[in-house]
């Protein structure tokens, strides 16, 4: 039995870990565990922080009828984009090392063991031999079951903390397939599965593979918090497997041997010739937009769960973002509807929970998203009667309660405070005002729409005597924040955001896909409309404002321009040296310098609102998320001289070479 990395504690602990409870409350949970008769005649493998000689190391626990085994300290620690072990955890670093460890005396009491083997070393039982990597291991370039394998070790685990991120799952499936196909061998992963209290959504995908194919595997998005995954395999095929690769022999024959735990135990029987075998399977991939509809889905229902709140508020304001948003709460209702459907009766507790109706049992998306999901159209005297519409439909196909308000009697009084106190009265740049009161009058509409979120957030429930309250959803994409395309503590500003991390452009195919797969005919009308903040007054009563034109970029360059500068780590000379390459068909060089410009030019000046960012669904690794995962400065210089005096200086060298050639033909 082989479960999730920390799965004790949860990994999700951060700096809990400093805590000497969480060392203890994980030992009480151990001895339990112990003591279960579920536990008996199964080796057990569970993950847990152990404190040996006064240092902390993430550790699987193995062991067997009361006895433990083996605890085996986590040598590559993961320590980039979102993971920070390094700052709880001290890495192995005594390869094919074993120590005596102290058991606390909990343990002691249970096991009647004093003393247990700590460190590098494998399992050897009657039949087999098994090895334990964790998670980040499997990654490394030195994988510790290249050498296990050598050394005869013929199952390999894999207890694993891995985050969904889009378009990620298959590098997982091919790591560990590779991992058999290279060497042979049995490689069982299990990775956690749900929110464990923050940005991240564990994805599960658990799988078995044998000789580099997939044996069994496990859903990546479900609500079920328990899922067992099993294969029935033949030793046999590993060892004839293994038999014909001569490089791997003449390799294990000079191996340095790890020590081995004798087991006095079998994983297999005498009388198993009959008993079938699993046969290789193909692993069955989501789409980038299943993903976005069932991942942040899954995410919202463990967060609205775990919240104790009664369920959503959404400003929604008839465009792509938001109304993806919706999707998203739609498909949780979904999934919460399929698992009582099929018999998940923690997710019908939970439901009725939420609605405080003991004997409500969810069966209708529909009808269970009105019980749980409020939406807002905020009209202001700037609002187009085009939006209003496309907001009401969508809440009427998804089945939400809706509200459709005006505000403009509220930034009134606001502007007129300022008017009465300063003698000022300031104006939209299309009636001649300047480009701050332009952006001073949008800014006070975007706040104001925050306000009267929560107000309704906290109420609405009230209002119709109901219990509870209701989380209030941001709905600004990955490419919105990373440009700083957003107010400060506007409607963008709330509990969680499930889109936080998505680009727009992948909300433009999820919204296709909701078109197609939940009939939501209310989308084609808001797939159509260019995308537009609706905070300038209209013109002969239509909208003159789009985001595009306001952000000086598109939405396509955006997700470009995240990429080079999370990914490939980009500052903004490099950024122009391969983009200089990537737009050469469209873009001249003097073009390609005055877009990067502008982009850093605008990240610079606005990063500082990644600092207030609402907590977002990680679904991208160019997330600017200032939190957790994109640790830089929030107050530059914005002139970036040096940086811009060299792509000046570039375009120059360039201009010149082009120059030169040019001159050198016409002599020719």
């Amino acid at each position: 039995r082989l479960g999730p990395e920390l799965e004790i504690c949860g990994y999700g602990c951060s700096d809990h870990y400093y805590e000497s409870d969480t060392l203890l409350h994980s030992f009480q949970v151990l001895a339990k565990l112990l003591e279960s008769p579920v536990t008996q005649d199964i080796i057990c493998d569970v993950g847990m922080p152990v404190l040996h000689r006064n240092v902390r190391y993430n550790c699987r626990v193995i062991f067997l009828n009361k006895k433990i085994l083996l605890i085996r300290p986590k040598i590559s620690l993961a320590n980039a984009g979102n993971y920070r072990e390094l700052r709880w955890f001290t890495p192995w670093n005594k390869a094919r090392h074993v120590e005596e460890y102290f058991l606390p005396r909990i343990i002691q009491e249970v096991t009647g063991q004093e003393t247990v083997p700590f460190g590098d070393a494998v399992l050897a039982t009657k039949d087999t031999c098994l090895g334990a990597e964790i998670c980040e291991e499997l990654w490394a370039p030195n994988s510790p079951h290249i050498e296990m394998g050598l050394d005869g070790v013929e199952i390999f685990t894999n207890s694993s903390g891995s985050h969904h991120v889009l378009r990620k799952a298959h590098s997982r499936v091919d790591l560990v397939n590779s991992a058999t196909a290279k060497n042979g061998g049995v490689y069982i992963l299990a990775n956690q599965k749900g929110c464990d209290g923050d940005r991240l959504y564990y994805d599960g995908c658990a799988m078995i593979s044998m000789n580099g194919e997939t044996v069994a595997q496990g859903s990546q998005f479900s609500l079920d918090d328990v899922e067992v995954l099993v294969a029935t395999l033949d030793l046999e095929d590993v060892r004839s497997y293994r038999a014909e690769i001569s490089s791997r022999n003449l390799a294990a024959s000079k191996v340095n041997p790890y020590p081995r735990v004798k087991v006095n135990f079998a994983l297999s029987c005498s009388d198993d010739v009959a008993v079938p075998t699993c046969m290789p399977i193909q692993w069955r991939h989501h789409s980038p937009e299943e993903e976005i509809s069932l991942g942040p889905a899954c995410w919202l229902w463990d967060y609205l769960r775990r919240s104790n709140q009664a369920g959503f508020l959404l400003p929604l304001s008839g465009g792509i973002d938001s109304s993806a948003t919706a999707c998203i709460v739609y498909s949780m209702c979904h999934q919460v509807c399929l698992a009582v459907k099929n018999g998940n009766a923690d997710v019908l507790a939970d439901a009725r929970k939420i609605v405080s109706d003991e004997t409500y049992v969810p069966e209708d998306p529909r009808e269970f998203c009105r019980r749980i999901f409020t939406t807002c159209y905020m009209a202001s005297e700037n609002s187009s009667q085009d939006t209003c519409n496309r907001a009401k439909l969508l809440a009427e196909q998804i089945g939400s309660c809706h509200i459709s308000l005006n505000i403009d009697a509220a930034v009134k009084a606001i502007v007129g405070i300022f008017s009465m106190v300063t003698g000022r009265t300031p104006r939209f740049s299309v009636y001649g005002g300047s480009s701050r009161e332009n952006l001073a009058l949008q800014n006070v509409q975007a706040r104001i729409r925050m306000v009267v979120a929560y107000l309704f957030a906290q109420l609405t429930l009230w209002t119709r005597g109901v219990p509870g309250g209701l989380l209030v959803l941001g709905s600004a994409n990955v490419d919105e924040s990373l440009r700083g395309y957003l107010t400060k503590y506007d409607c963008s500003s709330a509990d969680i955001n499930p889109i936080g991390g998505i680009s727009k452009t992948d909300l433009k195919n999820f919204i296709q896909y909701c078109i197609e797969n939940f009939q939501l005919t209310a989308l084609r009308s808001i797939m159509s409309a260019p995308p537009t903040a609706e905070l300038e007054p209209l013109v002969d009563g239509q909208v003159a404002q789009t985001d595009e034109a306001d952000m000086g970029m598109t939405y396509a360059e955006l997700s470009i321009y995240g990429k080079l500068r999370k990914i490939a780590k980009a500052g903004p000379y490099s950024m122009f040296c391969k983009l200089i390459n990537m737009w050469k068909e469209i873009c001249t060089p003097r073009e390609v310098a005055s877009k990067v410009k502008h982009f850093f030019r605008m990240y610079s000046i606005n990063r500082h609102k990644m600092t207030t960012l609402t907590p977002s669904y990680h679904a991208e690794n160019y997330s600017p998320d200032d939190n957790r995962f994109d640790l830089r400065p929030f107050l530059y210089n914005t002139t970036w001289s040096w940086q811009f005096r060299c792509i000046d200086e570039q375009v120059n060298a360039l201009y010149f070479f082009q120059l030169t050639q040019f001159a050198q033909i016409q002599q020719q």
